[in-house]
């Protein structure tokens, strides 16, 4: 797999979640997905953007242009060194929250990418690669 480009942004703040909004979504359409792509690639940024501000105590997001030829792609990766998920099959599971929402979070995040991959340990932080590839 190559990396053609990559960018790293801070995600501290709601406006960062909202900038990670309008930066991915300038991504996705200069890599050409459709509009229905994006607005999957989108969704899910902003959850789990909103998940490292509120759970994480903030991090950074590196945003990644892939080719894995023929495919194109982008890779996000949202990383924080917060807290940590104790538990990371149940988070995965829709229903379970420790906020205030309706727990489809993570699980929903995965349903909307083509790959999927989270670590997490308690007082270490967590880092989720989400990959949307062009189809």
């Amino acid at each position: 797999m190559d990396l053609l480009k990559h960018e790293v942004m801070p995600v501290v703040s709601s406006e960062d979640v909202v900038l990670v909004r309008q930066k991915v979504r300038g991504w996705a359409v200069d890599i050409g997905f459709s509009l229905v792509d994006q607005t999957k690639i989108v969704t899910a940024a902003s959850e789990l953007a909103r998940n490292m501000v509120l759970y994480g105590r903030g991090g950074t997001l590196r945003l990644e242009s892939v080719l894995n030829s023929p495919r194109k792609g982008l890779r996000l990766v949202f990383e924080d060194h917060g807290p940590g998920i104790a538990d990371v099959e149940q988070a995965m599971r829709d229903g379970f929250t420790t906020g205030n929402g309706l727990g489809l979070g993570l699980g929903g995040a995965k349903r909307l990418s083509s790959d999927f991959d989270i670590w997490s340990q308690p007082g270490e932080g967590t880092r989720i690669v989400y990959t949307r590839w062009k189809l």
